[in-house]
């Protein structure tokens, strides 16, 4: 049995969503800090030790990108597919950052970025004038950064 494309679940979560984000200002400002605050907690897990030898720095933000990335195809493949390239993208950009300075200095970048960014979100909403979509389901957490790619994928014309 086929079902409409307005029954998909992720069409429901995107209108919940932009209802919170109808301020272009707000919509601005969540373009860039929602994947700089992505990356920042893949940065963040990057910095957490793994025990043992088996596995390497950047084990456990591999762990929560793949259950990520599964939550994102399951709702959508199109979006799954572009959130797999901008998880590979991060974490080649973590790996080559990590080399380059070290966990400690990883880290205190991660959460530099990440403080900066959820300061912008903050900003945006106080324009808005509404509460961030997170504080009602913190599955909103996990809606931001596809909702910003369906902005790119309606810019550039696709479907999800």
């Amino acid at each position: 049995m086929s079902r409409d494309a307005t029954d998909r679940s992720i069409d429901h979560w995107f209108a919940s969503y932009s209802s919170d984000h109808r301020n272009a200002t707000n919509q601005l400002i969540h373009v860039f800090a929602v994947p700089l605050i992505l990356w920042s907690v893949i940065a963040l897990l990057w910095c957490i030790p793994v025990p043992g030898t088996l596995f390497g720095p950047g084990a456990w933000a591999a762990l929560i990108m793949f259950m990520t990335w599964s939550f994102y195809y399951r709702h959508s493949r199109t979006l799954g597919m572009g959130m797999l390239l901008f998880f590979v993208l991060f974490s080649w950009a973590t790996r080559w950052l990590h080399m380059e300075l070290g966990t400690a200095g990883l880290l205190k970048l991660a959460i530099g970025v990440f403080v900066v960014a959820w300061i912008a979100q903050f900003v945006g909403h106080k324009i808005e004038g509404r509460k961030p979509s997170f504080l009602t389901d913190l599955t909103y957490l996990l809606i931001g950064p596809i909702w910003v790619l369906n902005k790119l994928y309606r810019k550039l014309g696709w479907k999800y």
